[in-house]
């Protein structure tokens, strides 16, 4: 006996990227109550481990020094010598302006990571589920505009650079009437961007060119 058919229209799995982070969703059609979804943030590993670790590392120097005093042991050389400098030196000097001009750039660089999402090279897209997520990468979305422009008749090359809010297409025709591939063009684009599902559509910047003369 031959094996049932398989069912050729069954729904493409969805991965729920709220409980499996790290991973993308791949976009079931979209319904007409598909509502947005923000910007995924970075986890800030990187300079949240080299915080963590000057932290600790400057906090046990420090806890070492003192028990070293009081147990009657001599303070480091460099804690005596910071507390002199400090005594000495005026608030004008230009080693003291350097030394709060570097700490507040470090401070503000913090809070600027602590308050910005990060990961600009994923693109949100609108979620037909309250408990699903679902990013395109920026080369992914490039990908499907190129992809969707070469498909029109007379165009020949096409090069795409997508931005976060606007997406750079220059295209190269040949053979057709450049009016009639430039409002093709513009039809097959706007349709691609509205495919992509993105919760902000990027603006199309289109700059359409001929093959150029030869010799």
């Amino acid at each position: 006996m031959s094996e049932p058919p398989q069912d050729a229209t069954r729904p493409m799995p969805v991965v729920d990227t709220e409980k499996h982070p790290g991973t993308t969703a791949q976009q079931p059609a979209l319904s007409p109550d598909a509502k947005g979804s923000g910007r995924f943030w970075s986890a800030r590993r990187v300079p949240s481990a080299i915080i963590a670790l000057l932290t600790l590392g400057g906090a046990g120097l420090l806890l070492y020094d003192v028990v070293a005093v009081r147990t009657g042991h001599p303070a480091m050389y460099w804690r005596r010598e910071l507390a002199g400098q400090l005594a000495e030196r005026h608030l004008d000097d230009i080693p003291v302006l350097a030394g709060a001009a570097f700490v507040t750039a470090v401070g503000l660089w913090l809070i600027l990571l602590a308050i910005t999402p990060g990961l600009r090279n994923l693109l949100p897209m609108l979620r037909p589920r309250y408990d699903v997520r679902a990013a395109l990468t920026r080369d992914a979305a490039a990908q499907v505009l190129r992809d969707r422009a070469v498909t029109v008749s007379g165009v020949r090359e096409a090069r795409v650079r997508m931005r976060r809010r606007r997406a750079d297409v220059r295209v190269i025709s040949h053979f057709r009437d450049p009016v009639e591939v430039r409002g093709d063009l513009d039809a097959a684009l706007a349709g691609a961007v509205t495919d992509l599902g993105m919760v902000r559509p990027p603006k199309l910047s289109v700059r359409l060119r001929g093959p150029g003369k030869k010799g």
